[in-house]
């Protein structure tokens, strides 16, 4: 049985900002996930927003964590260099009510000291963003708001980790855990059983059934579905900041959004829901949310569309993040409830937990050897044309496109799959490859070479996303 100072269970943003945070110690710590990637639950069909500051008061636990998290992030992108943008965000309005909501929010922007927001005239806020419909009345703008990648961050935060000792395993389903001795003792559906001194509970849509298994605090996680849709990079409608309607009672969505890579996003819608796996998108929702779009930017439209995906949140009762050691069971932190924006807040959710863990008792012991940041690989669309001649000079790979409409390059595969990213999914989140306008359509059979090749495995034991998505059926080479 294998021992630990601290369980997480989830690979999310959650699960691993705060193993992030736990790698700068002397700890033995380990991630069980049990999907076969990270980022592969909640966190992989995230809006990316970094949050301004101004949704929530400093009252909740919302407001605190979003404020710390925001700023920290130009300290993790320098350390980790996921794709991250302080592009800003403008919050629209069209109506003298909703002008008057916009005066609020602007006013909680002040009381939590969000640097730089400003209330906006007609006339500022169509000079900050020329995008916008020329019905908007005014808005507010915040600076410090931006976009990231939120599975490339993701997947920095499990890197940097195991390179400081993390041990992070997939496909490990938590099945039960019992307090024996001092420590728990966890299941996995494998068979498996890990020991630890505590477990942290970051488990998104599953929070709740993984708090009733260790019997701690009985309470429900509600999935409210947000569907998104992406417009080709092309796209004449991509604003410069990212633009959000006046927020309703459950959601702040409906946005515009210019995501990192050049393409557009519009959305998320806010649908609750009972089926937590449910992933659909539908015409009724497609047809809001471009209307919503299309009021704030006109020139949004549906024939820029090259996808659409949806995701859950995982709400709770009270709306609030659900950060704080168990009153039922000992060594036990939850960590449920992490909605919107729990992307911008989950560097400081990471640090929250840290302090709480060593409020329980844990020691926290810095270590020496830790490992600061990653090195930095430009991908091969960003480099100039010396840049390239140079990376081909030492590997040609580098410079042989797969996926035509991203640049990537046969040299960046190669790279994700010995980071251990063997779905065409994980593939596609680390590196951008099927992201483009043919979605996959020209590079998805080249890449699935490259996996084989690589790896020394049969095509038909790839799979899109891991469970039973297999790619393939039958034998493709003519072989028995």
């Amino acid at each position: 049985m294998e021992k630990y100072d601290v369980v997480i269970i989830g690979a999310g943003v959650t699960g691993l900002a705060t193993a992030y945070t736990l790698s700068r110690y002397k700890l033995k710590v380990l991630v069980l996930e049990k999907n076969i990637d990270a980022a592969f639950g909640v966190t992989k069909a995230n809006s990316g927003i970094v949050h301004g500051g101004f949704h929530y008061p400093l009252t909740t636990l919302k407001g605190r964590l979003e404020i710390e998290g925001n700023q920290l992030f130009s300290q993790y992108h320098k350390d980790l260099h996921f794709p991250f943008k302080r592009c800003g965000i403008i919050l629209a309005a069209f109506t003298e009510e909703e002008l008057l909501k916009v005066k609020e929010l602007y006013e909680r922007g002040k009381k939590n000291r969000v640097p730089g927001i400003e209330l906006c005239s007609r006339e500022r806020i169509l000079k900050l963003e020329e995008k916008l419909s020329g019905n908007v009345l005014g808005g507010l703008y915040a600076p410090e708001g931006g976009v990231l990648e939120p599975y490339k961050y993701a997947f920095a935060l499990a890197e940097i980790s195991q390179k400081n000792g993390v041990k992070i395993l997939y496909e490990k389903e938590v099945t039960s855990g019992t307090w024996k001795d001092s420590s728990w003792e966890i299941s996995t559906a494998e068979g498996n059983i890990y020991k630890s001194r505590y477990v942290v509970n970051a488990a998104g849509l599953y929070a709740d059934k993984i708090s009733a298994l260790f019997g701690g605090e009985e309470f429900s996680i509600h999935p409210r579905k947000g569907e998104e849709y992406l417009l080709d990079r092309l796209s004449p409608a991509r604003p410069s900041k990212v633009i959000f309607p006046v927020p309703t009672t459950h959601s702040t969505g409906g946005l515009v959004i210019p995501t990192c890579d050049g393409t557009t996003m519009v959305g998320p819608t806010a649908e609750v829901l009972e089926d937590k796996e449910e992933k659909t998108t539908t015409e009724i929702n497609r047809n809001n949310i471009f209307a919503l779009a299309k009021n704030m930017v006109p020139s949004v439209s549906e024939k820029d569309l090259i996808t659409a995906f949806s995701g859950s949140r995982p709400a709770m009762e009270g709306e609030d993040f659900y950060i704080a050691p168990s009153k039922k069971v000992p060594a036990f932190i939850q960590a449920a409830g992490i909605q919107s924006p729990g992307l911008t807040a989950s560097p400081a959710i990471g640090k929250y937990i840290g302090v709480l863990l060593e409020k329980e008792g844990l020691t926290l012991e810095e270590d020496p050897s830790f490992i600061p940041s990653l090195p930095y690989q430009k991908p091969l669309w960003e480099m100039t044309k010396e840049e390239a001649d140079a990376m081909h000079k030492k590997d040609p790979a580098w410079t042989n496109i797969i996926c035509r409409c991203e640049k990537i390059s046969e040299g960046e595969i190669v790279d994700a799959i010995r980071k251990g990213h063997t779905t065409l999914d994980g593939i596609k989140l680390y590196t951008r490859s099927g992201m483009g306008r043919c979605q996959g359509g020209f590079c998805s059979g080249r890449i699935l070479e490259i996996l084989a090749r690589e790896t020394g495995k049969n095509y038909a034991s790839f799979t899109k996303r891991g469970d039973n998505s297999f790619l393939t059926a039958g034998d493709l080479t003519g072989e028995k």
